[in-house]
């Protein structure tokens, strides 16, 4: 009986340190962290799948999570500026991790006008995926340099100008799934002009879908890894060897999409909204437009009339729609001109939730551009 009881007087004591609570913004941020800490315990999730990022009113769960949380990992306020406040008010105790701000993150700027061919940036001072130290103790992976030559992409200038994103349109109207009766009112964001959290991404200039870059996913690995591992020591060695594991899949589905891209390069295509300048530049894709603005606002006749030229002056092949907005006026934009019409989806909206969605939700952009852009 002594034993009995000494027995359970250790298991009180040592046992079971208790995993910290992570709250995640997006169900590819989730992913990364439920790799992360699979074995350990899983993060909540704030958006729920297939609602929009923009302008998101939480259930009182969601809100929950976000209180009780001891870490809260997110892409930033340029996808999410309403989040900010919530934060601050809700989970003011608790560590907030900005992927965004990650060393060797790749950033690039938003992009405005019609077309895309006329502009040029650098894309930021983070290209080089060579210094990811982040990518952990992964220092293995440090150096993506063996993708180091991609980095010229930066230097695309076709792909120079991504419209603002600014309402990320692509997760705009995420809402209208109906199930979200608290963005029910956002239904209708086709015309997204009224979205206030545009001026942000205009103020910061930054395109936030950063994690459509398989190489910010990696170096934001080795970053969440080890921002784990400070909070729970005790499950450090765990974290780092699934970071790893992570990394190592994200490079080899990496090199996979190289090949699979690279006899897509010359074939141009128009973007409903413009959510994909990250793939595009990391794999040197020949996008040359978006019908949305830079506030992803409802285009006027002019711009359609514009689109409509832009499209049959560069020989345009596919245009992508977006399953989480209309695509009436990707339709009035190409009617009549021999352009497929393909889907592409940034958040993977309909890919369970877990460790694998954010591959899955890479491999499926890479298998559908594919599907729309082969000869």
């Amino acid at each position: 009986m002594r034993r009995l009881s000494l027995l359970f007087s250790l298991l009180a004591t040592t046992s079971f340190a208790e995993v910290p609570r992570v709250a995640t913004d997006i169900a590819p941020v989730h992913s990364l962290v439920a790799a992360i800490m699979d074995g350990a315990g899983a993060p909540d999730l704030i958006i729920a799948p297939g609602a929009s990022p923009h302008g998101y009113a939480m259930r009182p769960s969601e809100a929950r999570n976000l209180a009780e949380a001891d870490l809260v990992i997110w892409v930033g306020p340029g996808l999410t500026p309403w989040l900010a406040d919530p934060l601050e008010s809700l989970a003011g105790d608790a560590v907030h991790f900005t992927l965004m701000d990650v060393e060797g993150t790749r950033v690039l700027p938003v992009r405005e006008g019609v077309g895309f061919e006329d502009h040029h940036h650098d894309h930021g001072d983070h290209d080089d995926h060579g210094d990811h130290d982040d990518h952990g103790d992964h220092d293995d992976h440090g150096d993506h340099d063996d993708h180091g030559d991609h980095e010229d992409h930066g230097d695309h200038e076709d792909h120079g100008d991504h419209e603002d994103h600014g309402d990320h349109d692509d997760h705009g109207d995420h809402d209208d799934h109906a199930d979200h009766d608290d963005h029910d009112d956002h239904d209708d964001h086709d015309d997204h002009g009224d979205h206030d959290d545009h001026d942000d991404h205009h103020a910061g200039g930054v395109d936030p879908h950063a994690w459509l870059d398989p190489l910010n996913g990696a170096a934001w690995a080795g970053a969440i890894s080890k921002q784990l591992a400070q909070i729970d020591p005790e499950n450090a060695a765990l974290y780092q060897k699934n970071a790893l594991s992570l990394i190592q899949n994200i490079l080899a589905h990496e090199a996979k999409a190289q090949e699979t891209f690279a006899p897509l390069q010359n074939r141009p295509f128009v973007v409903l909204h413009d959510a994909f300048q990250y793939v595009e530049a990391r794999y040197e894709l020949n996008a040359v437009a978006s019908v949305h603005d830079s506030e992803a606002a409802s285009p006027g006749a002019a711009r359609v009339a514009q689109l409509r030229a832009h499209v049959q002056s560069e020989g345009v092949v596919c245009a992508f729609a977006e399953p989480q907005l209309n695509q009436g006026l990707l339709i009035t934009v190409t009617e009549g001109l021999p352009v497929k019409i393909g889907t592409l989806d940034p958040l993977g909206a309909d890919l369970p939730l877990g460790p694998s969605q954010y591959l899955e939700t890479l491999n499926q952009l890479a298998a559908d551009m594919q599907d729309c852009l082969a000869e």
